[in-house]
């Protein structure tokens, strides 16, 4: 008789717990490695740029203070002009440091060099974000397809001369912008052998003045130059007036950048036919949602976004929507 009893007292008290209502059980303590991490609001931002005496740069530093207002509209955004100084940039990164910006966007005066400022600034726990050019240590980087604006440019000169000519390369600054347009340019030059480059190595500096003066020395050396490539629009302009000044026609220029300067140029009676454009709303926009992710965790498949570029001609630059208008 004992066996038959212990099965009713058995059955008899899983009955009971069966009916032990749902509130009283202890819920399941969650495991805290699988708690998401309380949300970051931007609250602060920090841009460091090249120069804000360029449109280029005036135009990204309004795209990162649209785009970080978009994100939190009482955010604040620093932007500091480093005119291209290193010194001047390496205190601009302590500044942001000491001020606890939560995003740093830096276009690097030098690429290399300034690496222990940025590995700094992400001890410190701030997201930096590279912008227009590489910056060593960043979180990532946004730019432009440099490789591909030099072959936009270049590919366009080919296609005028219809593969034969005398081409310069007029070159600048070292830094990976100016490298990668460069690089492209020569990629499309190569696979058109009656094209001769007289020269790729002479640095105009990134500005008018150089490449005015460099422009100078070259139609001094080279009796018949047929095209020019010029790494950026400044250049282009100066390479266009030292032209004009040695009464040298017949000369075509590229360059890259879509600056304002250079839709007057294709409006006007100028040597420049063409520009592959960058779009520093675009940059800054980009970069600024990059930041915002990975200040919550979200990391980039691949921390390098390089965004298209577009050639503007004589032909499409009244449509060209450029730096001087707002998106």
């Amino acid at each position: 008789m004992i066996k038959p009893f212990l099965t009713a007292l058995a059955a008899s008290a899983l009955a009971v717990l069966c009916a032990v209502p749902a509130a009283a059980q202890v819920p399941a303590q969650p495991d805290a490695a699988s708690t998401p991490a309380p949300h970051r609001q931007l609250k602060k931002v920090g841009v460091t740029l090249g120069s804000l005496g360029n449109p280029y740069f005036v135009a990204l530093a309004r795209g990162a203070e649209g785009a970080a207002r978009q994100v939190n509209p009482q955010v604040k955004v620093t932007v500091l002009s480093a005119d291209y100084d290193l010194n001047k940039q390496f205190s601009h990164i302590d500044s942001f440091i000491v001020a606890g910006v939560d995003l740093i966007l830096i276009n690097a005066a030098d690429a290399r060099a300034i690496e222990p400022a940025v590995r700094k600034a992400r001890k410190a726990g701030i997201v930096v974000v590279a912008v227009d050019v590489a910056a060593a240590g960043a979180d990532a980087t946004v730019q432009t397809d440099n490789t591909q604006a030099g072959e936009l440019a270049c590919g366009f000169i080919a296609e005028q001369l219809k593969g034969r000519g005398n081409v310069i390369i007029q070159n600048g600054p070292p830094v990976s912008a100016v490298l990668d347009r460069v690089r492209g340019c020569k990629t499309v030059l190569a696979k058109h052998p009656d094209i001769r480059i007289l020269s790729d190595d002479q640095d105009a500096k990134g500005s008018r003045e150089g490449g005015l003066n460099v422009m100078q020395l070259y139609l001094t050396r080279f009796p018949k130059v047929d095209a020019v490539f010029t790494i950026n629009d400044p250049q282009a302009v100066g390479a266009d007036l030292a032209a004009r000044q040695l009464n040298r026609r017949g000369i075509l220029i590229a360059s890259v950048d879509g600056a304002p300067d250079i839709e007057a140029a294709l409006k006007a009676d100028t040597l420049v036919q063409a520009s592959a454009s960058q779009d520093p709303w675009a940059i800054a926009r980009t970069a600024v949602q990059l930041g915002v992710g990975m200040m919550n965790g979200e990391r980039p498949a691949n921390p390098t976004v390089l965004l298209p570029s577009t050639l503007v001609t004589r032909a499409n630059v009244r449509s060209y929507k450029g730096w001087a208008t707002a998106r």
